[in-house]
């Protein structure tokens, strides 16, 4: 086969997206969990300014030679009421919590619970980020974990992953629990 061949199947594999697996994510959380600092982490861009995310923001990772797909749909309580119609196909779960905000532990665990309950959800996998852990009254993901009683959850695989997206810390992590876990089940 030609060189010219040989590019132009290149071009059309990366079209056709055979070269590369695509997992489809959806990113929820109650308002100022942290999700877009987190994708923004995600995708190595710069956390330092963000705004509240009034509907949601669609950004495309790389990882362990995958494309993630993420969807990253606002928490605010008016909004949330939409989060089942983003949830078709869905492939991973990660719900992301704001580990000092111990007021709304209990909002955060119904709407968890929730979502859980969902018909497209059954079955698809779960990624707890339990964010801002560089503050002093974050609790621990242990913690947050036995609160949201995560261990009744027999159906789906699920991780906590204790992080603080504005600096990356146990970000990686959990990336590497959702390649490894998740995506080569895919396969």
């Amino acid at each position: 086969m030609g060189e010219a061949q040989k590019g132009l199947l290149s071009v059309i594999e990366k079209l056709k997206g055979s070269s590369e697996q695509e997992v489809r994510i959806v990113l929820l959380g109650l308002d100022n969990a942290g999700k877009t600092t987190l994708l923004k982490s995600l995708a190595s861009e710069d956390v330092n300014t963000i705004t509240p995310t009034q509907g949601f923001n669609i950004k495309s990772v790389a990882s362990h030679g995958m494309k993630l797909n993420v969807w990253d749909i606002g928490g605010q309580r008016k909004i949330r009421p939409f989060w089942k119609k983003y949830l078709e196909n869905t492939d991973l779960l990660i719900y992301v919590i704001d580990s000092a905000d111990k007021k709304r532990f209990e909002e955060t665990g119904l709407e968890l619970s929730e979502l859980i309950d969902e018909e497209n959800l059954k079955g698809v996998p779960v990624l707890i980020f339990a964010n801002k852990q560089d503050l002093a009254t974050a609790s621990p993901a242990s913690e947050i974990a036995e609160g949201l009683n995560l261990h009744t959850y027999r159906d789906r695989e699920w991780q906590i992953q204790a992080c603080s997206a504005v600096s990356g810390e146990g970000v990686q992590d959990g990336m590497n629990w959702i390649c490894n876990n998740i995506v080569n089940k895919k396969k």
